[in-house]
């Protein structure tokens, strides 16, 4: 078994189902870069695929990370993308968006 922390950031972006992809960005928390790569890869594939919605996974912590992917889904190049986000009533360290 291969060590999640050795994935590419494209490798984590998972297709799990034809309406939903799944990004938990735990694994590369710490590296700033490989974030905004994940999150680019992401947007770029739920384009591709044209899937409903998107789950990202920032996880608890101190909420900066969470508050990262908001600002990047808030740029306005990728708010024209998607059609709304909305964080998990039941689990406020995961978030969803909402494709058009």
């Amino acid at each position: 078994m291969v060590p999640v922390s050795s994935l590419s950031p494209r490798a984590i972006v998972n297709l799990l189902s034809k309406s939903t992809l799944h990004l938990d960005l735990h694994p590369i928390a710490r590296r700033g870069g490989a974030i905004d790569v994940a999150l680019h890869e992401l947007m770029d594939e739920a384009e591709t695929k044209r899937v409903k919605t998107a789950e990202i996974i920032p996880g608890k912590g101190s909420g900066q990370l969470m508050t990262r992917v908001k600002k990047f889904l808030q740029q306005p190049e990728q708010r024209s993308r998607y059609k709304r986000i909305e964080v998990d009533d039941r689990n406020h360290g995961r978030l969803f968006v909402h494709f058009r």
